[in-house]
């Protein structure tokens, strides 16, 4: 199986920045969380996390990213270490070639473009780095900011999964939205 590479640079552009996810990242999510209540539930979480989960989770991100299994990044603003928020690539797929990706800002700072600009700085470092062909963010139909940051990013919309998932007893639909290879000018 494929791994990651390493990310010893931050990727950058005029947007965004992305960098791995660290253990100093970790006060700033848990404020996150504080300041948008809801955020553990869009991200498919039955309560916020918590520290010692944190923790857990960036002990294990790295080991994730060498098997190829998943990265997870944090959004900082342009050339910065000011955190912003984090991106997730999750369920890999590589003999499909394909991932998923979820995102969030930072209470504070969204509606700023930086959803956008980390989702098209790690889609391109996905496509044209890493050897994958498929990018895809599944959302529910109202969530119009990822919906709107995706398509800025250069995501197309693929239509409407009806009841395609269960969030906490019902079932939900979702948007799906995908970024592959060739939407990509690689020069």
């Amino acid at each position: 199986m494929p791994a990651f590479p390493d990310l010893t640079r931050p990727l950058t552009g005029s947007a965004a920045t992305v960098r791995l996810a660290l253990e100093w990242d970790i006060p700033e999510v848990l404020i996150a969380h504080q300041d948008d209540p809801g955020l553990h539930r869009r991200l498919g979480l039955s309560r916020p996390p918590s520290g010692a989960e944190l923790g857990r989770r960036v002990e294990e991100s790295e080991a994730e990213r060498r098997a190829g299994r998943g990265v997870w990044l944090t959004v900082l603003a342009p050339g910065t270490e000011d955190f912003r928020g984090q991106l997730d690539v999750h369920d890999v797929d590589w003999d499909h070639g394909r991932a998923e990706l979820g995102i969030w800002i930072s209470p504070s700072d969204r509606g700023r473009g930086l959803g956008a600009g980390a989702l098209a700085l790690v889609g391109r470092w996905l496509l044209a780095d890493c050897g994958l062909e498929r990018l895809e963010i599944l959302t529910e139909p109202g969530n119009e900011a990822m919906l709107r940051s995706a398509a800025a990013a250069g995501f197309t919309r693929e239509g409407l999964l009806r009841g395609y998932r269960l969030d906490r007893g019902r079932r939900v639909d979702i948007v799906p939205m995908s970024l592959i290879r060739g939407d990509l000018e690689l020069t």
